[in-house]
């Protein structure tokens, strides 16, 4: 996750260079509590429906976990699904999560939120509470398959916000929806929306046709742009909105380069080294997920990779488990990638995007990501050679872990 409003506050207020990011021997985990989900989404990377999955895991299962997790030092928990408000035990694994001291956040569609629910999550004391909308009105109805879907999530982000819970919109940005993002973001100021996240669609690789013409990367150009001026706004002026993108590291890079074309008298050597504090990519080392069979994942679009499951193995020793080589490789520092990833200029920023579109669009996890927006220049490469021949890979949408 790229948190663009700290790295806009450090250009109106600098502070000083920390050091890379400590990494702690817990990853936030990404939690699939149930599969089941009243809507049938057109992006549901889980394959969810309205009816129930066999093999989830208990209540009793789930506390065995978390206070493995709590033994491993995990510092934070997002109950997610399917709709994790159809799980009955809900409110009860939550609850117990903040006993424990973990943050805890919800990441649902929103459209179960009526008052009474609303009342509850509040009274748990959930950290933050996510909701989606994939653009406004119609075209979100279009992308969950449900008329009134779009009124039903703003009316439990109102409701929720009304009660003081932390709420953001989560939105994934696809070139059928860009569209709305202007209007989308001018929602979320006039809702008084504490944050924002707009998560990147893994689209299929471009092989080596220009990134500044191609639509789909000009999609991603052209949200980032406005993107950044919004929250570079808030900034001067002291707004307290926190925006922040996802499946896409090329952002922080994208960021440099937004800002020497927009920002003539900033102190780049800075923000440069305050990005590569941060690093990028995270998946397998900060970021873990666990599904709702109980099987661990290196983050939430790598359900086809499976390192364990905590009914056979506790957590902790499978995350530590480095004998799977795509975890040794994600524990590696540096990773070794290669292609563009290999030979950017800016690695140490991004870290080599993500290593699961890798796989999925060519076979190879540690090959480049095809979804990198930036072309050779940008990245400090020699324009024009040869690039690897990727096949794409055809599929719905997905979101990090948002419903």
């Amino acid at each position: 996750m790229f948190r663009i409003s700290r790295y806009m506050h450090e250009l109106v207020a600098p502070t000083p260079l920390a050091g890379r990011r400590i990494e702690p021997p817990g990853p936030v985990v990404i939690w699939n509590l149930i599969r089941r989900c009243n809507l049938t989404c057109m992006h549901c990377y889980s394959i969810s429906t309205d009816i129930d999955f066999p093999g989830e895991l208990s209540s009793e299962e789930v506390q065995r976990v978390m206070d493995d997790l709590k033994r491993f030092r995990v510092p934070a928990l997002i109950l997610s699904g399917g709709e994790p408000l159809l799980r009955k035990d809900i409110f009860d694994i939550a609850s117990r999560a903040k006993s424990m001291g973990f943050y805890t956040a919800l990441s649902t569609n929103g459209t179960l939120i009526d008052d009474a629910l609303a009342a509850r999550i509040a009274a748990t004391g959930f950290d933050y509470v996510g909701i989606s909308l994939d653009g406004l009105g119609a075209t979100h109805d279009r992308f969950r398959r449900k008329e009134g879907a779009f009124e039903a999530s703003l009316a439990g982000l109102r409701r929720c916000r009304d009660r003081d819970v932390k709420v953001g919109v989560r939105f994934t940005l696809t070139q059928d929806n860009a569209g709305d993002l202007p209007g989308l973001l001018d929602l979320v100021e006039a809702e008084r929306i504490d944050k924002f996240y707009l998560s990147h669609l893994n689209y299929a690789g471009r092989g080596d046709r220009n990134r500044k013409r191609d639509a789909q990367f000009r999609v991603a150009r052209e949200a980032m742009d406005l993107l950044f001026a919004r929250c570079w706004d808030h900034a001067r002026r002291g707004v307290e909105k926190e925006f922040v993108t996802g499946n896409n590291d090329a952002d922080g890079v994208y960021l440099l380069h937004w800002a020497r074309r927009n920002l003539p008298n900033f102190d780049e050597a800075h923000l440069r080294a305050k990005l590569a504090e941060w690093g990028g990519n995270a998946s397998g080392v900060n970021v873990a997920n666990i599904d709702n069979l109980g099987n661990v994942h290196p983050d939430t679009m790598w359900w086809d990779l499976t390192l364990g499951n905590v009914r056979e193995r506790p957590f902790s020793e499978i995350w530590s488990d480095t004998s799977h080589p795509v975890m040794a490789g994600l524990k590696a520092r540096p990773r070794s990638v290669k292609g563009r990833c290999g030979e950017c200029a800016h690695f140490d920023i991004c870290g080599g995007n993500t290593r699961v579109r890798a796989m999925k669009l060519t076979g190879d996890p540690w090959q480049e990501d095809p979804a990198c927006y930036l072309d050779d220049e940008e990245i400090g490469i020699e324009p024009g050679r040869e690039r690897i021949a990727v096949t794409p890979y055809r599929s719905t949408p997905r979101r990090e872990a948002a419903r």
